[in-house]
């Protein structure tokens, strides 16, 4: 499986390309500022994108939907619970000084359990909100291949967890949804969050000194 992760200020916000390398299909997840870098993948590859997987609705994992909604076609997806975020972005955005604007419709509620095929891949749905109401994190697997990989959000850090001080957060929600969810995964897990390098959900059990 084929797996890009792009940043840019002023969010250093990971977006996410992911994609079946024998049958090019592809998902794109939480297009932000770095839109334009992620669309480069996507040409540079000759990728398919079937969908746009949103982890939460916060403005920094919002800001390039728009143009990659634009230029892929792909329908929209979000947890209904973070439409309040979602919708709100320009008003959010202009609390940090920035121009951002009006995401389009979401084209589909993403909802615990759903399942998102990619060629020999499928994104399986995860919710763990605390973070915000409507987070979720995604477990990828390939077909064939054994364990699996996941996209965390901003649930959970290299050593560090999502902050819960913005609407719709709380923090014991977030630590029961690391606990009972994502340390239900084998600790040689790779997780990669929405800031920041990749970890494992060993790493993050062992060290993680909000989950000690």
């Amino acid at each position: 499986m084929l797996i890009e992760v792009r940043a840019v200020p002023p969010f250093m916000k990971n977006g996410f390309v992911l994609a079946c390398e024998r049958t090019r299909e592809a998902v794109v997840i939480d297009p932000g500022d770095e839109v334009a870098e992620l669309l480069a993948v996507v040409l540079e590859h000759d990728l398919d994108v079937k969908y746009i997987l949103l982890t939460h609705g916060h403005v920094d994992h919002v800001t390039g939907v728009g143009a990659a909604k634009a230029v892929l076609g792909a329908p929209v997806g979000l947890h209904k619970d973070d439409l309040f975020l979602y919708d709100r972005a320009p008003d959010i955005g202009r609390m940090f000084g920035l121009e951002v604007p009006p995401p389009p419709p979401v084209d589909f509620s993403i909802e615990a359990g759903a399942r998102y095929r990619f060629g020999d891949c499928e994104a399986r749905t995860h919710h763990t909100p605390g973070h915000g109401p409507g987070g979720v994190c995604f477990e990828i697997v390939q077909a064939g291949q054994p364990g699996c990989t996941l996209f965390v959000g901003d649930t959970l850090f290299a050593g560090s967890i999502g902050r819960t001080d913005l609407p719709g957060g709380d923090y014991a929600t977030l630590i029961r949804s690391i606990r009972d969810v994502l340390f239900g995964f084998d600790d040689d897990t790779v997780a990669y969050p929405g800031h920041g390098p990749a970890t494992t959900i060993g790493e993050e059990r062992r060290s993680n000194p909000f989950l000690r």
